[in-house]
């Protein structure tokens, strides 16, 4: 709802200016769709939840009762996308974000909403028509925002929110948006040219496609000549004169200020401004995944999902430890020191699928292709992930989550977090059973630099759709033997 407001304002506060109307249609259109997004929400809910009651009660349902049920509900729905950022920018324009926090919106609503009313037992609505409302709120929520993102995604719209930028510098995450300027409809713009503020240019230099419009001293006049709409600035190492210079310029021609830094490779979800005695400061220690209720909507999850797993897999695992012993007589599991959030060691729990003096020399090691130590059967279940099944048990424990980047040994990791960058970020979140690395064939004895950078994906990008799909690849994509 704030998104939309300042929206509303900005676009008529420079329609009053004077300034180029492109910028006032821009953030007209932006509002329609917020307001159409967040209208067609309120109907979807309102009207389920009403056809529910109605279908729980019949004809002679009692209206008041009735109405203060959709509009419980409705409230709480829509009050939890709002908490999400359904109704801003960002998401209106992204499907991947947009659709993970409608689902994750959808399961803490439904839990509290369903839950609650639960309680007042034949007044409202019985199990089945709990049930019956919890899956069809889900399709027409989703039905609903497919329609919204194929009107926006249309060329006329998509022109209409289309930006004029300028950069001022130049550096590889510059090089990176100018490749992929138009493949990206989150952020639909158009690269008009850059200024030259330094003479040491940052990487492999500016792109021949990007043309120079001219030096810092001219940038007044490039702004106004070329409609810019925002100035991009690239890490550079400008002072903090020159820097506040530039934002002076840009404000004073009503242009968008915005830093691209080069000193946070990694984990830009957890970029945050904070004030301190009224001195704004810059960190990265708030991860989405670590916000409280990120952690106990996962948490809920891996539990009813290790829950499950356990029971379905349960047969499995007996028929599999059972080939284990007649291959090789002794102990079936094997459990092994591991690192889980914070660097905190914990016993993981696999079926043994190596001999029992694999690593009787005791030195660890990573297993590679065609391991010599691996049991017949051992090849088969790590082809399958068969092996990792008791590791449900560590999930309930909470020393492990369902998906999450795979936890490794000690002692095999004890230097690399001084010969791999960012590598000990991936020990802010727990260990997962499966991970995007492994789905995307990184596990074993592969390249560590990739494993980190698929990891680091998954930690910046999480959703609740991204663990669906790790899980779904999981199952269903097997890899070779190792």
């Amino acid at each position: 709802m704030k998104e939309i407001t300042e929206s509303v304002s900005a676009g008529w506060g420079t329609f009053i200016a004077g300034a180029d109307r492109r910028r006032w249609t821009e953030h007209t259109v932006l509002a329609i769709a917020l307001i159409t997004g967040l209208t067609g929400d309120v109907l979807g809910v309102m009207g389920i939840l009403r056809a529910v009651f109605f279908l729980s009660h019949g004809a002679a349902e009692d209206q008041p009762v009735a109405w203060l049920y959709a509009g419980l509900g409705t409230a709480i729905f829509i009050g939890a996308f709002a908490y999400n950022g359904i109704y801003t920018r960002e998401f209106l324009l992204d499907r991947r974000k947009q659709t993970s926090c409608l689902i994750e919106g959808w399961i803490g609503s439904s839990v509290l909403f369903f839950g609650a009313t639960a309680a007042f037992g034949k007044a409202l609505v019985t199990l089945p028509y709990a049930a019956m409302a919890f899956f069809a709120l889900l399709i027409v929520l989703l039905g609903w925002r497919v329609l919204l993102q194929r009107a926006m995604r249309s060329e006329s719209i998509t022109r209409l929110l289309c930006q004029r930028i300028v950069i001022l510098g130049w550096s590889e995450g510059i090089a990176q948006l100018a490749r992929q300027t138009w493949e990206d409809f989150v952020y639909p713009c158009e690269i008009i040219g850059y200024v030259e503020i330094t003479h040491d240019v940052d990487g492999t230099g500016p792109m021949p496609t990007v043309p120079c419009l001219g030096s810092k001293e001219d940038l007044a006049t490039i702004l106004q000549e070329h409609q810019i709409d925002a100035a991009f600035l690239a890490g550079t190492n400008l002072m903090d004169d020159a820097h506040l210079d530039l934002v002076r310029i840009c404000q004073t021609e009503m242009v968008e200020f915005k830093v691209i830094p080069s000193c946070f490779p990694a984990l830009a979800s957890g970029m945050h401004v904070e004030w301190v005695a009224g001195v704004p400061i810059l960190g990265t220690d708030r991860l989405r995944m670590n916000r409280l209720h990120i952690r106990m909507e996962k948490r809920v999850l891996d539990i009813l999902g290790a829950m499950v797993g356990l029971l379905l897999a349960g047969p499995a695992i007996v028929l599999f430890a059972l080939m284990v012993y007649l291959e090789s007589p002794g102990p079936v599991f094997y459990r092994q020191r591991r690192l889980g959030r914070k660097g905190e060691p914990f016993d993981m729990i696999k079926i043994r699928s190596m001999r029992l003096d694999a690593e009787k020399n005791g030195r660890p090691g990573w297993t590679v292709a065609n391991d010599s130590r691996r049991l017949k059967v051992g090849g088969f279940m790590r082809r399958w992930n068969i092996d990792e099944l008791p590791q449900f048990w560590n999930v309930l424990k909470g020393e492990m989550s369902l998906v999450g980047p795979r936890p490794e040994r000690p002692e095999l990791i004890l230097n690399l977090k001084h010969e791999i960058l960012h590598y000990n970020l991936r020990h802010s979140v727990k260990p997962g059973l499966t991970g995007w690395a492994q789905v995307n064939g990184l596990r074993g004895d592969t390249d560590l630099s990739e494993r980190i950078r698929h990891d680091l994906f998954y930690i910046d990008n999480w959703s609740a759709l991204l663990d669906v799909q790790t899980m779904f690849l999981t199952l269903f994509k097997h890899k070779n033997a190792c």
